[in-house]
């Protein structure tokens, strides 16, 4: 799978473990950053993941925030994103199923590096289970 992923500077640790877990995992990864712990503005971030998916730049995305709400928020501005923010693997799994989240939010300071691997994993290899849940989506 090609995902996109972008950070703020309290995701910036997080990022790069998930990037290296992706790539050992055998995903593409396109890193669209920050590229350091300084200070920066999230919706910066969040807006070049949700356009690379929108773009089909990449087949999804994933954002890190120090609590992955302002990621969250800023991505669900764009028209054609679900994005989910998601702290353990049961609702990673939904959002997948029933919603069909094409972005995945997550807060590097709510969770630790296992956990965040066990979401992301599982996220990725979830399938979208259709039916009665197509018709839902495309209420949005």
């Amino acid at each position: 799978m090609k995902l996109a992923i972008g950070c703020d500077h309290g995701g910036f640790d997080l990022k790069e473990e998930i990037v290296d877990f992706l790539r050992q995992a055998g995903h593409e990864v396109l890193d669209l950053g920050c590229k350091s712990h300084e200070s920066v503005d999230y919706p910066h971030f969040a807006e070049l993941v949700c356009q690379a998916v929108l773009t089909r730049q990449s087949e999804a995305g994933i954002l890190i925030c120090g609590t992955g709400i302002g990621m969250s928020m800023a991505a669900n501005r764009h028209q054609g994103i679900r994005a989910a923010l998601c702290h353990e693997t049961y609702t990673a799994r939904k959002s997948r199923e029933h919603n069909d989240a094409n972005v995945l939010c997550l807060g590097a300071r709510v969770l630790g590096g296992g956990v965040a691997m066990e979401i992301v994993k599982v996220w990725v290899e979830t399938e979208f289970a259709g039916g009665r849940h197509l018709r839902r989506i495309e209420m949005f």
